[in-house]
């Protein structure tokens, strides 16, 4: 496991490649996605109280650990309304809407994943405007196409974004990929880009943490639908 300062606040994990974000308010612990199936001893040996758990959608990598830290701290699960069905009951994910070029990068980076992880039973559901107690209040924004139900979470009084996969910075900042609807994908996308954000968190590839809200805006004026 690696662990990346991202700010004073916020460290991301890697965690058997997978992204993991662990924000704290003095001693309140808040984890952001959990990475496959598996990670909850590592991310545990990082961040041994957690209060709450935040998934920004029902990918395995990125919910595959929940139960175990639920279990493991008692933390409360958290994800938008429209996957939380799924990672409640631990099924399979509805499969994307794959562009050509997208299938055989599937196939590598998915090699090893399980289809589903194991199920969440006592999750929260959240919905566009919701509040969350942490980072002086996360606004959850429903920001679908990537899933039914993928959230971000938008920290205003730090400027930090979690964007979980519909915006990816591998290279440089792009689309997510692997999307179920490529043009909600993308409107959702230029949502995010009219937020006035410093630092960028991404569920694949290296945070951004200066003027974050420039590099977005670039993105978002080459998308089209």
């Amino acid at each position: 496991m690696d662990a990346v300062t991202v700010t004073p606040n916020l460290t991301m994990l890697r965690v058997q490649g997978w992204q993991v974000y662990v924000w704290r308010d003095g001693d309140s612990v808040t984890v952001i996605d959990t990475g496959a199936p598996g990670s909850g001893a590592e991310i545990l040996a990082a961040a041994s109280r957690i209060d709450r758990i935040v998934l920004t959608h029902g990918h395995v990598d990125h919910c595959g650990s929940a139960a175990e830290l639920h279990d493991a701290t008692g933390a409360t699960a958290f994800a938008g309304s429209g996957d939380a069905e799924v990672i409640r009951s631990g099924a399979a994910m509805p499969p994307p809407a794959f562009e050509d070029w997208e299938i055989p990068i599937h196939k590598r980076v998915s090699a090893g994943l399980p289809e589903a992880a194991p199920p969440v039973g006592a999750l929260r559901e959240l919905h566009d405007g919701d509040v969350l107690d942490f980072g002086g209040g996360a606004e959850i924004l429903a920001i679908p196409g990537h899933t039914d139900g993928s959230i971000a979470i938008h920290l205003p009084r730090h400027g930090v974004l979690f964007t979980g996969d519909t915006i990816a910075n591998v290279g440089t900042v792009m689309l997510g990929t692997f999307n179920q609807d490529r043009a909600q994908t993308v409107a959702s996308f230029k949502r995010l880009a009219e937020l006035d954000v410093e630092t960028a968190c991404f569920g694949h590839g290296e945070p951004i943490t200066a003027a974050a809200r420039t590099r977005i805006r670039d993105a978002a004026a080459t998308l089209t639908g």
